[in-house]
């Protein structure tokens, strides 16, 4: 790969642009579910990304992070899950074309086709174990596993990272408090998905694949699982190097990379900045503003949505049940923007006391 594409490949993955491409890419790819999912378009995607992979393959930086042992199941699961994301929007499109021209889901005519557990359920899972235990034994001889030597407080890996399925939450961590990225968020993502089957009351779309039937609660979550958690992931895994700094897929892991990152407050932004005053010594006057902000967001917001933009959703849904989904969209939404603000302006908290260890 030339030069020039890995510098500006480098430049492009900056955690930003990172983002923002990653929520534009989102909305473009389910705004046009039909279309990228027919198979010659899925089949040309999928070839660019291979493509990608065997161009960027001689680069000894980018070679290091997708083979590393602990990273190999996560280049597989954007595969993997790019497979199944494919497999569900295409049946999901092939439906919605039926509904439209006055036709039954296709799994409406495949209702009375009955199979039996044995032989012909138990016979295919019989077939999948014995492939999977020979995948699990051959990687297990080529992919050496990835143990390291025993614990030693006077020598902490850098970086130091969770396991995979947890990088989402340790990049929260640089976002957010312990108790908000630790405590509030997962909760919420628990709490959401518990929600969304009480809070849709959209009767459509029970047993097939649709998008256009259920297309807030799809996409929803949807957003949730790969904008918020494997973007989030990824972010992690490739980008994320030593002192936690951010580094692009071509370029080297240098331990001794400084970036300077001022830590600026709300509060500071405010009566320094903005009124070129000195900081109120009382928390209260001081966090005023962010405090303001804060219950603006989550207090004022809901209404003026229900009342604007989301006036259908809360004359479907109810007073409660909109409350609930809208409080989840708003953190969620919340989340985002509180990344993008401490990459694009450094700001630390929106609220700041440490008197109390309330921080947000």
């Amino acid at each position: 790969m030339p030069l020039f594409i890995k510098e500006f490949l480098n430049n492009f993955f900056n955690p930003t642009v990172y983002v923002v491409i990653s929520i534009i890419g989102f909305v473009v790819m389910m705004a046009t579910y039909r279309v990228w999912t027919k198979p010659r378009i899925a089949m040309g995607l999928l070839a660019l990304m291979v493509l990608f992979f065997i161009a960027s393959w001689s680069d000894p930086n980018f070679n290091k992070i997708v083979t590393k042992p602990d990273n190999v199941p996560i280049v597989s699961l954007v595969f993997i899950l790019g497979f199944f994301l494919w497999l569900s929007l295409r049946q999901a499109a092939i439906n919605d074309e039926r509904i439209e021209r006055g036709e039954p889901p296709r799994e409406a005519t495949e209702a009375n086709d009955r199979v039996l557990v044995w032989p012909d359920l138990v016979y295919s899972e019989l077939i999948c174990m014995v492939i999977f235990t020979a995948v699990l034994v051959l990687w297990s001889v080529f992919i050496p596993a990835p143990l390291e030597e025993p614990a030693n407080p006077g020598k902490t890996p850098n970086p130091s990272k969770a396991p995979w399925y947890f990088l989402g939450l340790q990049e929260m961590l640089v976002y957010f408090d312990p108790w908000i990225a630790g405590v509030v968020l997962p909760t919420m993502i628990i709490t959401g998905l518990i929600c969304i089957p009480y809070c849709d009351k959209n009767p459509k779309g029970v047993g097939y694949y649709t998008l256009k039937e259920r297309p807030f609660a799809i996409t929803t979550f949807l957003f949730g699982f790969i904008v918020l958690w494997v973007t989030l992931i990824i972010m992690g895994t490739a980008l994320r190097g030593p002192n936690w700094n951010f580094f692009g897929p071509y370029e080297k892991w240098d331990v001794h990379k400084l970036e300077t990152l001022s830590n600026v407050n709300l509060s500071e932004y405010f009566w320094i900045h903005l009124l070129h005053k000195g900081l109120p010594e009382h928390w209260f006057a001081r966090e005023l503003p962010g405090i303001l902000l804060i219950l603006g967001y989550m207090f004022v917001m809901p209404p003026l949505l229900a009342a604007t933009v989301c006036r259908k959703m809360f004359q479907q849904i109810g007073f409660l049940r909109y409350n609930i989904v809208i409080l989840h969209l708003i953190v969620m939404a919340g989340m985002m923007i509180k990344m993008v603000l401490r990459w694009t302006i450094n700001l630390k908290y929106i609220v700041f006391i440490p008197e109390y260890f309330f921080n947000i």
